[in-house]
């Protein structure tokens, strides 16, 4: 219970100060506002809209990057390592550009859509699991790959038995990194050009000087972030059950 201190301190705090006016309570509402403005959302079921669809664009980009970047880093690391080594700074290179930068390209090229916030969201998580996927397949004990080739094992039977399993603590590490950035990419997306989402929420709160409604979607988003992180390590436990705590 001692983790959760200092939350539930920092809770009554935020409670308290617009109450006893330590604080403008139209800049920082608190907490018991923030609730009532998203019962009232969620009463319309408009709350529920901005969610699904934030969700919705989060998961697709990630999915479509898990698609591109393992089978890729397994390629990269495992049967082209010099490529890999040669291409290693090109790569982290593009790996720092931030996506929301490259916006107006996205723009340019697949317009102010659904497309460009996909564009975003993949370039972003496309890195985390690409450079963590190189690293599992790097980081396989060579004795392993040595044993299992003298024992006979093809290609499929050396990926499935060694490879991949090998690698997937370092999978799962990206899938979350990927995760993570994500959502930071999504909510950047979508106070530019859309009209649903939990970033449009913000920056239209933010625009008509709603402050709880502004707050709302704010931890709204850190709730959903944590959940999929908590979701991504109970994934990891029941797939990765060889990984010592």
């Amino acid at each position: 219970m001692l983790d959760y201190y200092a939350g539930v301190a920092l809770l009554v705090l935020w409670e308290l100060a617009p109450r006893l006016k330590w604080v403008d309570s139209k800049f920082i509402p608190a907490p018991t506002a923030i609730i009532a403005e998203g019962a009232k959302l969620a009463s319309s079921g408009e709350l529920l809209v901005h969610i699904a669809i934030s969700l919705q664009r989060t998961l697709q980009g990630l999915f479509f990057a898990l698609i591109v970047a393992i089978p890729l880093g397994f390629i990269l690391a495992g049967w082209f390592p010099r490529l890999t080594r040669f291409l290693g700074p090109l790569l982290r290179l593009l790996g720092e550009i931030n996506a929301f930068s490259l916006f107006p390209l996205f723009v340019l090229f697949f317009g102010i859509g659904e497309l460009a916030k996909f564009s975003i969201i993949f370039w972003s998580c496309l890195w985390p699991i690409l450079f963590t996927t190189i690293a599992g397949v790097r980081g396989v004990d060579p004795l392993f790959v040595k044993l299992a080739r003298s024992m006979g094992s093809g290609r499929l039977l050396l990926f499935f038995k060694v490879l991949l399993p090998g690698a997937l603590p370092y999978i799962f590490t990206g899938i979350r990194l990927g995760a993570t950035v994500a959502f930071l990419m999504l909510i950047a997306a979508e106070m530019i050009g859309a009209s649903t989402g939990l970033g449009w929420l913000i920056h239209n709160s933010n625009v008509n000087f709603i402050m709880p409604r502004l707050y709302l979607g704010a931890v709204l988003i850190a709730l959903l972030g944590m959940a999929l992180d908590y979701g991504i390590r109970w994934l990891e436990l029941r797939v990765v059950r060889w990984k010592e705590a």
